[in-house]
C-alpha cells in the first residue's frame, strides 16, 4: 500500500513499533537495512487471489530473513504496508511503516492477524483514494471503517493486538485482504476496475523505474 502524501500534525509524535510507543526510532527501520529486495508480484498473479497460508513455525531464521526483505522491498516502493503473497510468498503475514491521521508513524509486523471492525451501529465508513504496490501506479477511492483491530502473533509467537485509526486503520484492512486473496480492486465496481488496470498499464513502468532507482540508491 502506497504511503499518502499529506499528514495532518499530530498532538504525540512518539513512533508506535509493534503497538507500543518508543521515545526514538530511526527514519530506515533495522530490518529494512538487513533485508534483501524481492520483486513484487501484480495483479492478475495466481498467488495474489487465493487465502494465505497460516504460519505453524515460529522464531525460525526464515521467518526473521523473510521479514526483513519484506520491510527492505517496501521501502523501496515507498509503501505503507506489504502482504507476504505481494513478494510471492504464500503465508499470513505483513509488514507495516505507516502513518495514521493523527501523523503518529505505527512500524511492525504481524502474523495470522485475525481483523476485528466496529459494530455497524458504530461503524464509520471513509471514502478515500488507495494504491497498492501490487497495482502499480493506480489509486481510487475505496470506503473503509475508519478504526480496526489486527489480533495476531509477531516472529517469535507472542501474541500482538494492533489498533489503528484513519488511514494505518485502512491499511491494516488493505493488507488483511491481501492475506485473504483479495486487492482493492476487487472491492470496485467493474467500471472503476477497469479505470484501475488502465491507470496502472499507463503509469506501472515511471513506477517501476523509481523502485530500481530507489533500490540502486539505497545499495550503495
Amino acid at each position: 500500500m502506497p504511503v499518502p502524501h499529506d499528514q495532518p500534525r499530530s498532538i504525540d509524535r512518539r513512533v508506535r513499533v509493534q503497538g507500543a510507543p518508543v521515545d526514538s526510532y530511526p527514519a530506515l527501520p533495522p530490518e529494512a537495512g538487513r533485508g534483501s529486495v524481492r520483486r513484487i508480484t501484480v495483479v492478475g498473479e495466481e498467488i495474489l487471489s487465493h487465502p494465505c497460508r497460516e504460519v505453524t513455525e515460529f522464531g525460525t531464521p526464515e521467518l526473521s530473513a523473510l521479514i526483513d526483505d519484506m520491510f527492505r522491498t517496501m521501502y523501496v516502493a515507498d509503501g505503507a504496508g506489504l502482504a507476504a503473497n505481494q513478494v510471492g510468498v504464500d503465508l499470513r503475514l505483513f509488514v507495516y511503516d505507516c502513518p495514521d491521521d493523527r501523523g503518529i508513524r505505527h512500524v511492525g509486523h504481524i502474523i495470522n492477524p485475525v481483523l476485528d471492525q466496529p459494530d455497524a451501529g458504530r461503524r464509520r465508513l471513509i471514502d478515500d483514494f488507495e494504491g497498492c504496490l501490487s497495482v502499480p501506479g493506480a489509486a481510487m477511492a475505496v470506503p473503509r471503517t475508519d478504526r480496526a483491530v489486527a489480533r495476531g502473533f509477531d516472529k517469535d509467537g507472542a501474541p500482538l493486538v494492533i489498533e489503528g485509526t484513519g488511514y494505518f486503520a485502512r491499511c491494516l484492512q488493505h493488507e488483511t485482504d491481501h492475506l485473504l486473496g483479495h486487492t482493492y480492486i476487487d472491492r470496485l465496481s467493474k467500471r472503476d476496475r477497469r479505470d484501475a488496470l488502465r491507470q496502472m498499464e499507463d503509469r506501472r513502468a515511471d513506477v517501476f523505474a523509481q523502485r530500481e532507482a530507489k533500490s540502486a540508491g539505497l545499495a550503495r
